[in-house]
């Protein structure tokens, strides 16, 4: 039976690590990654995250048409990572589109999470937690974030708050 694993957390809380550790037997995982190099440092960062995956795995870099993409993944894949909505939201935000055009995405999102057919984990930053943002745009990011991390927590069977690098299982209808 496939299901939905959405995994939360600080930065470096080991999010991504605790995605990639879920699929240690499969053979058809599609990675789709949304960060784009757009620097020196973050393309230095995307090379780390990529040498991490095995080498089977199909990667998928699609920084804005997430839907879309996992929609076309899950067709081809026992299992789906994404990772990560975080920068998925911020390229949104970037490309300039509108806060209702983001929502609606991730409803979209959310409503396809229903229908998979193969096993999917999307990886976010909690940015809850952290320290209250100084500016406009950064407030407006992490509420926007916020919220579209709630609607796909809601649609998610598993829930998972990674904290120093230990997994809290927030929600699990599949008990």
């Amino acid at each position: 039976m496939v299901s939905t694993t959405f995994v939360l957390g600080g930065a470096r809380s080991g999010k991504s690590r605790f995605a990639l550790e879920l699929q240690p037997s499969r053979t058809r995982v599609s990675f789709i990654a949304t960060a784009l190099a757009g620097d020196a440092e973050m393309a230095e960062r995307i090379e780390r995250h990529r040498a991490e995956r095995p080498r089977h795995w199909r990667t998928v870099e699609e920084p804005c048409e997430l839907v879309a993409c996992l929609r076309e993944a899950c067709a081809d894949a026992d299992a789906v990572i994404v990772d990560c909505l975080t920068v998925w939201v911020a390229n949104l935000m970037l490309r300039g589109d509108a806060d209702a055009h983001v929502l609606k995405q991730a409803d979209e999102l959310a409503a396809l999470l229903a229908l998979r057919s193969a096993d999917v984990t999307l990886v976010s930053n909690e940015v809850g937690l952290g320290v209250h943002p100084a500016t406009e745009d950064g407030r407006h990011f992490r509420d926007l974030l916020g919220t579209v991390n709630q609607r796909v927590a809601a649609a998610a069977d598993r829930v998972v708050l990674m904290v120093a690098g230990q997994p809290l299982t927030v929600k699990d209808v599949r008990l």
